[in-house]
């Protein structure tokens, strides 16, 4: 086998998180005044860079923001936005973030295929990790719910280490499996699993079921895009 490790994202590629995710921000905006009618399609824009960026995001839009525009935020030059303050975007996430830990598992389950993909890669000795922005209490509680034993590391956002698309996250997790990046390869739904594969010197297998539809992967470079489990396997155990 060409790999070594699996490395994956959590939201849009081992779970289908979306509807906790927008009945928690609902909650949290509309706890702090703001408007708290979103729905799946646009949340799905909103998440991705974590959950102050989320959150930038749903304010920024309530604001007048495009949605084409909404990926920018958080990204290099646009780590802040004209007219959605920082104290009120800690404000919202220090209400969402205790809401969400304790209802990130009641409408969210895995992709079809996906606890049989992670069997077949641990049948095979493939060591297998999450890397998530997602707040790293959530991603806890999640891969022990819903993955038990099936993940040999797992790690989401927390103090003191850079999110995604920065590689410190992963560069921890391969530390800790004894492995280089060339070892591994980084699986995620999105423009910023993309960057985070590049960033840590991995491959990167995107996948078309979650957060970003296929047409925007490809427009960004993503390959190989795949559109099922039984595919993914097929890329991550090739030779």
């Amino acid at each position: 086998m060409r790999y070594r490790a699996a490395i994956f994202d959590m939201d849009g590629t081992v779970l289908n998180t979306l509807d906790d995710l927008v009945t928690a921000l609902n909650w949290a905006l509309k706890q702090c005044g703001h408007r708290h009618d979103y729905q799946g399609e646009i949340v799905r824009q909103f998440f991705g860079s974590g959950v102050n960026v989320a959150i930038q995001r749903a304010l920024a839009y309530e604001g007048g923001l495009g949605e084409r525009d909404l990926v920018r935020i958080g990204t290099p030059g646009f780590e802040t936005v004209d007219g959605v303050p920082d104290a009120e975007v800690e404000r919202i996430a220090a209400i969402y973030k205790p809401y969400y830990a304790g209802h990130s598992n009641e409408k969210t389950g895995p992709y079809p295929g996906i606890l049989s993909l992670l069997k077949q890669l641990h049948e095979k000795k493939m060591p297998t990790a999450v890397v998530s922005n997602k707040p790293d209490e959530a991603v806890r509680i999640l891969t022990e719910e819903v993955f038990a034993g099936l993940f040999d590391v797992y790690i989401g956002e927390r103090e003191g280490i850079p999110r995604k698309p920065a590689r410190d996250m992963t560069d921890l997790v391969l530390r800790r499996l004894g492995l280089a990046p060339a070892d591994a390869v980084y699986i995620g739904d999105s423009e910023v699993d993309m960057q985070t594969a590049a960033n840590g010197g991995m491959d990167c297998i995107s996948v078309d079921w979650g957060f970003r539809s296929h047409a925007f992967l490809k427009e960004r470079g993503a390959c190989p895009i795949v559109s099922d489990a039984k595919a993914l396997a097929a890329e991550i155990l090739r030779d």
